[in-house]
């Protein structure tokens, strides 16, 4: 993929999050996905590449727009899987909390996991502890390896971790381990990128969250050089079917980084709405301009990238349609 390519997803994530910008406090988490999702699908019209939808919305009969096998682009090479998460935080920017990002990764086709919509058990580090945790080791083994990784006690090591009642063991866990807890609300792609950035202050990420979500922050993961590990969770007999469906026969299974982002050519940008972690919300300032923030990152190279933009709206195209 061509790196010009980068910057036209860059494209796609700001006009999602100045769209669903609109929408914060509101108390309407739906419109705000709508606004998110629409402004993607129109901006992804506009981009250079036969794209074919892996990671969406759902399925074509119970979303209207990005859904599972929907094409996007223009239709020339390069032919490329797509995810997106139009908005990683719907209640986060209904109730005007932080961390609210719009996510759009892709790969060469065949290259992405097609991960089923249930929950996935993640374990997430940066760089400097890459090869040295493991899912089926103990809490504490891994909470270790990373202390001795980063060059600190257990004591210092800051574990994130999505604050729900399924994560209460796990949560005893790292106290009893003697490490440090940043509890989230939402938004555990976010939280997966900060372990690969020492100044965010978090070493490692624990817990259950979204298979699709597990496999954009995988592809953020690739582009940084962290590790990524993730255990499918199916809650029932229907969930435990659609695996077998998509060709997941050994659902206990420990996908790698590389089971889920195969290669090394992979792309991610994400842009924020709400003020977060890792990067400023939407700003909207006078005169009708507005100012924007992205992280976009290509594996091949190991680029990363910050864009501040700030964005003329009557200029805007697709701000007015």
């Amino acid at each position: 993929m061509e790196r010009e390519l980068a910057m036209e997803i860059v494209r796609v994530t700001e006009l999602a999050a100045l769209k669903s910008a609109h929408w914060m406090g509101r108390g309407n988490k739906m419109e705000a996905d709508r606004a998110a999702t629409e402004a993607m699908r129109k901006m992804f019209d506009t981009v250079s590449m036969d794209g074919t939808v892996v990671i969406g919305e759902g399925e074509m009969d119970e979303a209207p727009m990005l859904y599972i096998g929907e094409r996007l682009g223009t239709g020339v090479p390069p032919i490329v899987d797509v995810a997106v998460d139009p908005l990683e935080g719907t209640e986060v920017v209904a109730s005007g909390q932080t961390d609210a990002m719009t996510v759009v990764a892709i790969a060469p086709r065949g290259n992405l996991l097609h991960a089923p919509d249930m929950y996935m058990d993640k374990l997430v580090v940066g760089p400097s502890a890459k090869g040295r945790v493991h899912m089926e080791q103990s809490v504490r083994e891994n909470l270790e390896a990373v202390a001795k990784a980063n060059h600190k006690p257990v004591s210092q090591v800051v574990a994130v971790i999505l604050d729900r009642p399924r994560h209460a063991e796990l949560i005893e866990q790292v106290r009893a381990a003697g490490a440090r807890i940043k509890l989230i609300p939402s938004g555990d792609v976010a939280a997966a990128i900060q372990t690969a950035f020492p100044e965010s202050g978090v070493d490692i990420l624990l817990g259950a969250g979204g298979a699709p979500e597990g496999v954009l922050a995988a592809c953020a993961l690739k582009c940084l050089g962290g590790e990524m590990q993730g255990r499918l969770l199916p809650e029932n007999e229907e969930q435990r079917q659609r695996c077998l469906d998509m060709g997941i026969t050994d659902v206990d299974h420990v996908f790698m980084l590389d089971d889920m982002v195969a290669g090394d050519d992979a792309i991610f940008s994400a842009t924020g709405v709400t003020e977060g972690s890792l990067l400023h919300g939407v700003r909207f300032l006078a005169n009708g301009r507005a100012r924007t923030q992205s992280i976009v990152m290509r594996a091949k190279t190991g680029t990363v990238r910050f864009v501040d933009a700030i964005h003329n709206l009557d200029r805007k195209v697709g701000w007015n349609d």
